[in-house]
């Protein structure tokens, strides 16, 4: 995993957080110095935090853990989409539905329905009129706009990546009342406690999102290579003791014949 430095941050505006009469004062431990009227944010802490949060979705993935990408803010919409697939997670980038985890039978009926809305070859649309057709088809697109990025998640996420903890306070409310952790990007108006691992730094910023939420990707692909090679490596060995077995059984056959 590439480390996040503090040029590239400083690049960004990662450090610009709010005008400082809009700053929640819990945020005060991550603020370096006020100047112009705006709070400047510690990156050195930011790239701490980076690094924390990073261990913990390793961690989290390394026991074959799921973990949900929540960026429904404009900036955030095409970089959190376009990670979460990268590492092969999911995502969710449009309006956040309320009773998405709290409630997540009834998105699974939801989804259960799309996929049956999508399915080629399927006799629903036998019999129909066209309007009938139409109305069915207008379904179908909503519910793929509301659940494409979790249209193949069976279960609750095990930890949950926010862009904007001040934006997605709904799902970070749900997450909380499930006890599944949270990552989030929070700025220097929002509250820190919130989520359990805050990552503090510009969040309107496109490119300062990028950076982290690339890095938190990045790590979740680093587990998910070393799951693999781990598995090889048990496949290898599981081989090799069949492969002395067999050798084995060979030489017992030979002695007696002989």
């Amino acid at each position: 995993m590439s480390k996040v430095k503090l040029d590239d941050l400083l690049g960004t505006g990662a450090h610009f957080g709010h005008v400082t009469r809009k700053w929640n004062p819990k945020f005060k431990p991550y603020v370096l110095f006020e100047k112009n009227g705006i709070h400047i944010i510690d990156l050195e802490l930011t790239i701490k935090c980076i690094e924390k949060a990073s261990n913990f979705v390793k961690d989290i993935v390394a026991k074959k853990g799921e973990i949900l990408f929540v960026g429904t803010k404009k900036q955030a919409q095409d970089i959190v989409q376009q990670e979460a697939d990268r590492c092969s997670m999911h995502y969710i980038v449009e309006r956040w539905l309320g009773g998405t985890l709290t409630n997540f039978s009834t998105i699974k009926k939801s989804i259960k329905r799309l996929k049956l809305l999508e399915k080629e070859g399927s006799n629903l649309y036998e019999y129909m009129t066209k309007k009938e057709t139409q109305m069915l088809n207008r379904e179908r697109v909503k519910l793929a706009d509301q659940h494409r990025g979790i249209k193949d998640m069976r279960r609750l996420p095990d930890a949950i990546i926010v862009v904007d903890a001040q934006y997605e306070d709904t799902a970070i409310k749900e997450a909380k009342r499930l006890d599944i952790p949270v990552i989030a990007i929070v700025d220097s108006n929002t509250n820190p406690n919130k989520v359990l691992y805050p990552i503090p730094a510009n969040d309107d910023s496109i490119r300062t999102i990028q950076i982290i939420i690339s890095a938190l990707s990045s790590a979740i692909i680093e587990a998910n290579s070393k799951n693999s090679e781990d598995l090889d490596k048990n496949n290898a060995k599981k081989d090799q003791k069949l492969d002395n077995s067999a050798e084995t059984d060979n030489i017992d056959d030979i002695s007696e014949e002989e």
